[in-house]
């Protein structure tokens, strides 16, 4: 029998779309435009309150956790296999409450149907049409264990549950947050301790990671390719009459748009300063997480204001010489090494 094989579409390196200056924010230092990711933790450290929270906060573009912008309101689907529908919708409706919102203006919906299964094609089919229709731009699934019959531990299980994800956010231009549980195995990065084979730390491009210290949360976030802030407090508070339940940040929190930190070029310098000698592009890129090309943008910079130069043991800071009245002249950057 003839097998049908794949046409694969090859383009030139310089035809390929740029990356775009700033990250693609769904919401600020939280999740990323398209980003597939988890909400991690241990049992009842109120993971599902906080993908309600990302979706509350996407579909009415209020700040999520009071403190990350939305750009945009955009639709919301979510699946809730633990809860039953009556519970769902009272914790929608507190989180509603809580930021004065109406429900019913909200492009947010549920999947009703008791059992989703995506290791069955006819499940993974059904979600399919449920997002043609509803066009979200986020998917919240909660939780991964209801999801599937596998074996959590099988890599090549959960490479081929985690691929059929990443398919269905790029068929249909939506971002995913699966809640998953982790173990109790202490390790130094949350990531590490997630229930189940190592794959499902290395696909994720965004990660939220809840972990209880005492009466509060500690919420540590990740992401592949853009920085994030640094670990903050949550408490989960009602109002004295028990309603208007949320998530709130305590203590100062985080910086809110890390991401609008010190620009590159002065992120450079720092660092070579920090450093006291030459550093190579790939050891800064590596310091600095981020990509090659806003590195070599910087590097060109900071090259034809004359603040560094590239030697045989890579970039240096240019001494300063305050009796010079004239500024050099510009060069063209090399911005290879």
């Amino acid at each position: 029998m003839a097998v049908n094989r794949p046409t694969l579409s090859v383009l030139q390196a310089a035809a390929l779309e740029p990356a775009p200056p700033e990250p693609p924010w769904l919401i600020e230092s939280l999740w990323m435009r398209t980003g597939v990711g988890l909400i991690g933790g241990a049992p009842k450290v109120c993971k599902s309150w906080l993908g309600l929270d990302l979706a509350v906060s996407l579909a009415s573009a209020s700040a999520c956790l009071g403190r990350f912008r939305v750009p945009s309101p955009a639709p919301v689907l979510v699946y809730l296999a633990e809860d039953a529908l009556p519970a769902v919708r009272e914790r929608i409706e507190a989180l509603c409450a809580h930021r004065a919102l109406d429900l019913g203006a909200l492009a947010l919906f549920v999947i009703d149907t008791p059992c989703l299964q995506l290791d069955l094609d006819a499940h993974v089919e059904a979600l399919a049409e449920a997002l043609d229709t509803v066009q979200p731009r986020l998917l919240v699934l909660d939780p991964l264990v209801r999801l599937h019959r596998l074996d959590e531990n099988s890599s090549h299980d959960m490479a081929g549950l985690l691929g059929t994800l990443r398919t269905l956010s790029r068929r249909f231009d939506t971002a995913i947050a699966i809640v998953h549980h982790t173990a109790k195995k202490r390790r130094a990065h949350p990531g590490q301790t997630l229930r189940g084979s190592g794959d499902l730390h290395a696909f994720s491009d965004c990660a939220l990671y809840l972990t209880r210290t005492d009466d509060d949360l500690k919420l540590t976030v990740e992401h592949r390719a853009a920085p994030a802030p640094a670990p903050f407090a949550l408490r989960l508070v009602s109002r004295p009459d028990a309603t208007a339940t949320h998530l709130e940040v305590i203590g100062a929190g985080p910086d809110p748009q890390p991401h609008r930190e010190s620009s590159l070029p002065t992120r450079v310098l720092d660092q070579l300063k920090q450093a006291g000698q030459p550093m190579r592009r790939g050891a800064l890129r590596d310091t600095l997480r981020v990509n090659n090309q806003r590195l070599g943008t910087a590097l060109g910079e900071l090259q034809q204001r004359g603040d560094i130069h590239h030697t045989h043991r890579g970039w240096a800071l240019v001494s300063s010489h305050p009796q010079r009245t004239t500024p050099a002249a510009p060069r063209e950057p090399d911005l290879f090494a």
